[in-house]
Formats: structure tokens, C-alpha cells, sequence
């Protein structure tokens, strides 16, 4: 699925709040006729938005889907608001999570250095000079594993603050700059205050220092969330699920 999360706190079902998830179950239960609950691949904040994005359920009874899959797709897009999209439904083995079975995601962070009416929501506007040759070089620093509390929330309950980190790079793609990162995992608020650090233009040194100090305080704030996709996800069922559809 996809969707545009300007006007959502974020995926996870909240009360008195309207959120991603919590529309979804809804149309789900009123389609499938019996409460049914999701499962997402991760948390996105409030006005995050997902290019890519997998939720996971499971079928009330033992009967199977009422219908199938493409006429169970077209009805949720019946009735979901058009700021989101689900774009298949499958079947996976019983003991696949959509978030803990997740072997990668990849975010990226859209910036423009000019007003942009009709981005508005979907881009960070940006009046930071960016050097994307000085950006990229710093970047090299992220790359590996470290413990990232220096770019985690505070007060967040994880076993640790360790990340794989593969890629991490700056781009100039259709007039926007975008950062991209893709990791085994991320913090919260972790590429949102990657990204606002290196607003700041850090040099690789103080990069490295950031990282070493373990301290949320010695990096930049956190960059705002307009900007931020969710753009893909990585499961052991990927390539073979894309084989059988080609």
C-alpha cells in the first residue's frame, strides 16, 4: 500500500486521533463484516508519508477471504479516502510479520530550494545551501553499524540503539534534493534528524564525533516531516513474490 500521511498522526491506530491504520481496520471490518486488526511494517509520524508500505492481517475463522484478492483490493479503495492506495493483497505463511520479518527499509527526504504550490505537503522547503559533493562525503560516516542515539528520540523503549546501515546518499532527481538511507532498522526520528544535522553541513569529524557522543543533543534538530518517505521494504518473500507476478 501507499499513502499520504499530510493528514494523519501517523500510521498506528491512536484514540481521538485519525490515523492510517485506524482507517484501514475500519474499512477492512466493514468489508470482511467481523472486527479485523493490521499490522504495519513500522511507524511513520505525524505528516510521514509511505511510497511503499506492507501491513499484515489475519482471516477471522477458517473459511478464507469472501471474495478474492483483486475484488477485495478494489473494494478498500472503494472506500479508503484517495490519500491511500492498496495496491495488492496475498497471501504469506502464517509466521511472516510484516514489521519483524522486514530484512531492510529505505527512506528518503525530499528538499526544495524554491516554493513549490502544488509539492505543498509532499517536499520540505528548504533555504539551506546544500553541497551535495561535501553532503555525501559526511554521509560515508553513517555508513556500518553504530549505535545511533544521537539520532533517536529520547525515552524510547528499544533493546538497543544499534543500526546496519548500506546506504546512505544525497541526489539531485526532477529539480528536488533527496537524501536517501536504507538500514536493517531505524530509530524514531532517526532520518528526520540525520537530515536536519546535515542542514547544519557537519564536516565528516563532526559527524563522527556526533555518533560517538551518544547524546540526542549534540545533533541538529530534527528535520520537519513533509518531506519523509517511506519507500520501500525488504522481506525474505520479495524477489520470489515478484517472479510470479512477472
Amino acid at each position: 500500500m501507499s499513502f499520504k500521511g499530510t493528514d494523519y498522526a501517523g500510521w498506528q491506530i491512536q484514540q481521538n486521533a485519525r490515523t492510517v491504520q485506524g482507517e484501514l481496520d475500519r474499512a477492512l471490518s466493514l468489508i470482511l463484516r467481523v472486527p479485523t486488526n493490521t499490522t504495519g511494517c513500522g511507524r511513520t509520524d505525524t505528516g510521514v508519508h509511505a511510497s511503499s508500505f506492507f501491513a499484515h492481517f489475519d482471516l477471522p475463522g477458517q473459511e478464507g477471504l469472501p471474495m478474492n484478492e483483486s475484488d477485495l483490493v478494489r473494494s478498500l479503495n472503494g472506500i479508503l479516502a484517495q490519500d491511500i492506495a492498496i495496491h495488492e493483497i496475498f497471501e504469506v505463511p502464517t509466521d511472516l510479520h510484516a514489521r519483524f520479518s522486514a530484512i531492510q527499509r529505505t527512506y528518503e527526504y525530499k528538499i526544495t530550494q524554491k516554493k513549490e504550490p502544488f509539492l505543498q505537503g509532499l517536499v520540505t522547503h528548504s533555504h539551506n545551501k546544500l553541497n551535495l559533493s561535501e553532503l555525501n562525503e559526511t554521509c560515508r560516516v553513517l555508513l556500518g553499524k553504530h549505535d545511533f542515539t544521537s539520532f533517536s528520540r529520547t525515552h524510547t523503549q528499544v533493546k538497543t540503539n544499534n543500526c546496519q546501515i548500506s546506504e546512505a546518499y544525497w541526489f539531485e532527481n526532477n529539480g528536488l534534493t533527496v537524501f536517501r538511507i536504507t538500514a536493517d532498522r531505524f530509530l524514531r526520528g532517526m532520518v528526520r534528524a540525520i537530515v536536519g544535522t546535515c542542514f547544519k553541513q557537519p564536516s565528516v569529524q563532526i559527524m563522527r564525533e556526533i555518533i560517538e557522543a551518544k547524546d540526542r543533543s549534540k545533533a541538529g534538530a530534527s528535520a520537519p516531516p513533509e518531506g519523509l518517505f517511506l519507500s520501500d521494504i525488504s522481506y525474505p518473500f520479495t524477489v520470489h513474490h515478484k517472479s510470479n507476478i512477472e
